[in-house]
Formats: C-alpha cells, sequence, structure tokens
C-alpha cells in the first residue's frame, strides 16, 4: 500500500483528496467520511513521497476550491428541501435532534457558524445543508464558506506535510506513521461507507426546522 501511495504520481493525489473534500463537503455521505485525517495523511504523504512544495501547494488550492464546490453544492440541495429536510428515524447523524442543532448553532452565530462548522466533523456536512434549507443569505454564506474552507482543508494538509518535512530526519519513524495512517484511512472510509449504508436504509421522517 505504501508502494502504491509512493508511485501515485500528483494527480492522482489531488483527484483523490478534492473528491474526498467534496463530497464530506456536499452530500450525506461525508457525515461518515474521515475528511481531518484524510487531509492530514494527503500532507505526510507528498512530504515522504518527494513530492516538490509547488505540488503540495497545487493540492492545498485543489482541496480549498473542493471544499468551496461542495458547500455550494450542499447549500443547493438544502434550498431545494426548503424548511421541510428529510432525516433519517434513530438515524446516528442524519436525526432530528443534530439538524436542529445545527439550526441552533446558526441561529445563535449566523455567518460565524458557517466558519465554526469547518472544525466540526458532521457538523461541517450539515451546515450547508441547514443554510440552504432556511434561506441564509447566499452571499453571507458564500463569504463564509471560502474563509472556511481556507481555514480548514489547506491548513491541515499543510500542517501534515510541514510537519513531516521538519522530521525529515526521522524518515523510517514518518514512513511507519504514513503506513498506520493509511491503514487507518482505509478501514475508516469502509466503516464509513458501511454505516451510510445502514443509515440510508432507516425510514425517512421529515423535521421542520422552523419548529
Amino acid at each position: 500500500m505504501l508502494e502504491l501511495v509512493q508511485n501515485a504520481g500528483p494527480v492522482m493525489i489531488w483527484l483523490i483528496v478534492a473528491g474526498f473534500v467534496f463530497c464530506e463537503c456536499a452530500f450525506i455521505i461525508g457525515l461518515f467520511l474521515p475528511g481531518d485525517s484524510l487531509l492530514l495523511t494527503a500532507g505526510l504523504a507528498m512530504a515522504t513521497t518527494g513530492h516538490s512544495t509547488a505540488s503540495v501547494w497545487g493540492l492545498a488550492v485543489a482541496a480549498f476550491i473542493a471544499a468551496i464546490a461542495g458547500n455550494h453544492v450542499g447549500y443547493g440541495i438544502g434550498v431545494k428541501m426548503g424548511d421541510h429536510v428529510l432525516a433519517k428515524q434513530d438515524g446516528r447523524y442524519l436525526n432530528e435532534q443534530n439538524l436542529h442543532k445545527v439550526k441552533q448553532l446558526m441561529d445563535r452565530h449566523g455567518f460565524f457558524s458557517v466558519l465554526i462548522a469547518r472544525w466540526i466533523p458532521w457538523v461541517r456536512t450539515l451546515c450547508p445543508l441547514v443554510a440552504g434549507a432556511v434561506g441564509m443569505d447566499k452571499r453571507k454564506f458564500t463569504l463564509a464558506s471560502v474563509l472556511g474552507s481556507l481555514i480548514w482543508a489547506p491548513f491541515l494538509l499543510l500542517v501534515g506535510y510541514y510537519a513531516s518535512t521538519a522530521l525529515s530526519e526521522y524518515k523510517w519513524i514518518l514512513d511507519w506513521a504514513l503506513r498506520g495512517m493509511i491503514v487507518m484511512l482505509v478501514i475508516g472510509t469502509i466503516i464509513g461507507i458501511i454505516g451510510y449504508r445502514r443509515e440510508m436504509a432507516k425510514p425517512n421522517v421529515t423535521v421542520d426546522l422552523d419548529e
């Protein structure tokens, strides 16, 4: 698996990272994807496999754009749903309680709730959906989305990269750390997909966000 990562070109890594980030911000499956771990792992992988600094910064820009695009897709889905959002009965994440928690967060903090949401995994996915459903001003949402994306995806990726670069003298430790993180990422993704399938199999319930 490590050899596969080492032989992967920048474009392949960009597609995987950008695809993960986009899905986590745009679709319900993002509730079950390990986005933070992926960004840190990608930074570590880029550092330990000899990719140039320019390539890493290019990946950071790609992740940034993917996060913004994903947020806007999620917002658009929320607009189509309106105030009545579909949730899952006894759902683990996509449930009435969590949707109302996100709504309350937005009522209290408005613009800043979109920034805060970037650092809370399940809220990160539900926030754009709820913002669109309750009719948050699109210009404010767009600005908050851009700023939130900037302080999340590129930040974590570059932290992983530069922290690994600073420890380049201990390459054997970094190699084992990368192996461990890749294994955990793969396992986490598989568990997430299974969890998503189970969540989607549960009965739908309609949540009125105005209540």
